[in-house]
């Protein structure tokens, strides 16, 4: 099997492809343009520090710092909601088919039966 060799792009081509692609709204044809896979484009850009790339690095307790990991954190509580939804929604639909199967109301009787 012939091995595939892995092409070597300089260093000014990668911070002038992640520049574009911080400010570039369709990461795929800016992929296509510069004639790489998208994925290397994020591994460049999570290699590259920002002040590599002209940037500024952005400050720790920034106030957007601080929202995307509030962000970050709700839609992980979401997620966790979602699932726990999922999972009652689905025994809630697996007692009411039981109840169906053995005849079962669930409902409790308005008056008591008489002893004849």
């Amino acid at each position: 099997m012939e091995k595939k060799r892995r092409k070597r792009y300089p260093i000014e081509f990668r911070r002038m492809a992640v520049e574009r692609l911080q400010r570039c709204e369709n990461i795929v044809a800016l992929a296509k343009e510069l004639g790489i896979r998208r994925q290397l484009l994020y591994r460049w850009r999570d290699q590259l520090a920002p002040a590599d790339i002209g940037g500024e690095p952005p400050a720790e307790n920034s106030r957007e710092a601080t929202l995307r990991k509030e962000v970050s954190q709700l839609k992980r509580v979401l997620a966790e909601k979602t699932v726990e939804l999922d999972f009652f929604r689905g025994a809630l639909q697996k007692v009411e088919a039981r109840r169906q199967k053995n005849g079962i109301s669930g409902e409790t009787a308005s008056t008591t039966k008489s002893k004849n």
